[in-house]
């Protein structure tokens, strides 16, 4: 069958269907791919909001969670070497791997390299798996196992990170009054559920102080990190390479412990690339630059030169860095700093979720904007539950953050290894780079994050299976979805009718042909090739047709954005039947409603009270043969019926909603 399709280079889409399963490049809410053309954004953002302006809020939203390592980052480096006492050259030589980490890891990987890796603004594992798959060749299970593993692993983090930071900072209350020691898990308690339970409200009002709250945060890192100077100018020697390697070289098998907690530093690096569609990347690069970095550099010289003159400072050195006055509101602001952390891992979360299930790793859920404006901003309702069950537990087990510290940093350093391998593929696909000069200059840099990951796997028995189990069950989600879905559209597609033999017999007449009713059908379907099973129950049950059917594909692009001028496209097929398609972008709500009003271009016009959209929805039953286990079929049927109902998830309108169901056997 003919149809028009608009093209554009670098787009492959899935479709979204009816019955809300996926298969093809990738798993959407259907099957089938096509093209499309995205907008991209605007990568400095400057026209909207001003340069400085989008720095400020990369502070309070990008570099949470990294600027609350200082809580515990240094306290938990010195604690293996600690056992036998701490010599001078070992504090300098931690410290000297902490500068050392953040400028290799953050400085030249992230904030260089990887955020002009974009996807038409965009950033994060997803957005870079979505932009590789554009140009894959033979290359598909590959990436997508690292796609989906980065993105579990990220989920993970945003498990562990609102509890470390809280309790890290609630902890400092022990310093005030010994007395408070029993008050601070449930303190942390408190404030996480509150965190948690005013998520539906929207994030709008309260990140408007995020940035100026971190702003002063980050003041106080560099002014009280560069008064400690002082107790020991010694401690600058850590800006030489040296005395990092010369530790790691004599320190042997401590060193590698070591080295999984001075990870802790680069906490939160992820959010550098993942924020990058809110903010751009000279703003992101700005602050790091200018304020960031130079200030966690000074705080981690500031805490190792005291701990040089004073050598018991090393139960809590950064607290204690702060005269005994100043200890009360230290800990309210390390609070405030830990609660906005929480709170951008959280939002991260939510922003990973929406492209998950619009690339159809993860099937549809409710998805709610808190912000008229941006619609970035958005709540995923199980997403939150999820997490707030995930914190509390690991609140409740681990006590503290001194324990929950063991657990930290497998999953980073795994998305961050993630993040690597992906990224050396963009080299090759996109900017075309030799072999030789790619494997020349980020082959080192996986070998250490390698390092740094077999370091914090060490910790496995300590609770770094936590993380490892975390991010395997979402893992085993995904998989199961893509693969179920595949199935699903293999065993649907024999019964498949071509939608052009279709249109020709129906339009034949005969004493058999349906009986013509006034008004509009929409009929959604994966499968636009396909006469859609809605439509086929429609004549086979009720024996009607409208006098104006339309068959609505509904696509998703591996592009973050589509412009409005290639949102729709139309096709008419017969006096009775026409072909519609729409485009959305991964980042996207798929807001079918909204859209219809884009074909008045094409010379179509719906009036919503004579128009009825139909849907298919399917009865799924286990199969032993499905070529799953039955474990697994019985894990994608429960996904398929927890999935939000279709007419909610594409804004249909509920009273004008038809659907017709059958068996199928999966």
């Amino acid at each position: 069958m003919a149809h028009k399709d608009i093209k554009a280079p670098e787009s492959r889409e899935t479709a979204a269907g009816s019955g809300g399963q996926a298969s093809g490049q990738f798993q959407g809410h259907g099957y089938g791919h096509g093209h499309g053309h995205a907008a991209g954004h605007d990568q400095a953002h400057g026209g909207k909001h001003g340069y400085l302006g989008l720095a400020i809020g990369s502070i309070g939203v990008v570099y949470g969670d990294i600027g609350t390592s200082p809580l515990y980052a240094f306290r938990e480096a010195l604690r293996p070497v600690a056992v036998d006492g701490v010599t001078r050259g070992e504090i300098i030589g931690l410290v000297s791997l902490m500068i050392w980490t953040l400028t290799i890891i953050v400085t030249l990987k992230y904030v260089i390299f990887l955020l002009r890796a974009d996807n038409n603004g965009e950033g994060g594992t997803l957005s870079l798996l979505a932009l590789l798959m554009k140009f894959t060749r033979g290359h598909s299970a590959y990436l997508f196992f690292m796609g989906i593993a980065g993105a579990a692993l990220f989920m993970g983090d945003a498990i562990i990170a609102p509890a470390l930071s809280v309790l890290s900072a609630v902890e400092g209350l022990k310093l005030v009054a010994p007395s408070f020691s029993d008050y601070v898990v449930p303190i942390s308690v408190v404030i996480l559920l509150a965190l948690f339970a005013v998520q539906s409200r929207g994030t709008e009002a309260v990140s408007k102080f995020f940035g100026p709250i971190m702003l002063v945060w980050f003041v106080v890192l560099a002014v009280i990190g560069f008064s400690h100077i002082h107790d020991d100018y010694g401690i600058l020697a850590a800006f030489n390479p040296y005395h990092a390697v010369r530790f790691l070289i004599h320190a042997g098998f401590v060193g590698i412990v070591v080295l999984g907690a001075v990870f802790l530093t680069v906490t939160g690096a992820e959010a550098l690339y993942a924020d990058l569609g809110h903010f751009g990347r000279r703003p992101i690069q700005g602050a790091w630059i200018c304020l960031v970095f130079p200030a966690l550099a000074l705080n981690y010289l500031g805490q190792g030169a005291m701990v040089l003159k004073h050598p018991e400072a090393m139960s809590d050195p950064f607290y204690l860095m702060f005269p005994e006055w100043a200890l009360l509101p230290i800990v309210i602001l390390a609070t405030a700093a830990t609660i906005i952390a929480a709170q951008a891992v959280i939002t991260g979360a939510f922003s990973l979720t929406r492209q998950a299930i619009n690339l159809g790793f993860l099937p549809r859920m409710a998805i709610l904007h808190t912000s008229e404006t941006n619609t970035g901003q958005i709540y995923v309702p199980n997403v939150n539950i999820i997490l707030m069950f995930g914190v509390m537990a690991l609140v409740f087990i681990f006590g503290s953050s001194e324990s929950l510290a063991t657990a930290y940093g497998i999953s980073v350093t795994g998305a961050m290894v993630v993040d690597t391998l992906l990224a050396f593929q963009f080299v090759r696909m996109r900017w075309r780079w030799p072999l030789a000069l790619a494997i020349g200059l980020l082959m080192p840099l996986l070998a250490l994050e390698s390092v740094f990951l077999g370091a914090n796997l060490l910790k496995i028995h300590d609770g770094g299976y936590v993380p490892v189990m975390i991010a395997a069950s979402f893992v085993l989600v995904m998989w199961t979805w893509r693969r179920g879905t595949k199935i699903l559209q293999d065993k649907t597609r024999h019964t498949n009718i071509p939608l052009a033999a279709f249109i020709k017999s129906i339009e034949r007449k005969s004493e058999h042909a349906p009986v013509e009713v006034p008004g509009t059908a929409i009929f959604l379907t994966s499968d636009p090739e396909s006469a859609p099973a809605a439509l086929l129950h429609n004549i086979k049950h009720n024996h009607v047709l409208h006098a104006q059917n339309f068959i609505l594909t509904i696509r998703t692009t591996n592009t973050p954005v589509v412009s409005k001028e290639y949102r729709v496209s139309a096709t008419k097929l017969s006096d009775r039947f026409s072909l519609l398609e729409m485009r959305f972008g991964f980042m996207e709500t798929q807001n079918v409603s909204q859209t219809l009003g884009l074909f008045r271009k094409s010379g179509l016009k719906f009036d919503i009270m004579s128009t009825s959209f139909y849907l298919g929805r399917r009865k799924l039953v286990p199969d032993a043969q499905s070529g799953m286990p039955e474990w697994q079929d019985r894990l994608f049927i429960a996904m398929a019926n927890a999935a939000i109902d279709p007419s909610d998830y594409f804004r249909l309108p509920t009273n004008r909603v038809v659907e017709l169901g059958s068996h199928v056997i999966i």
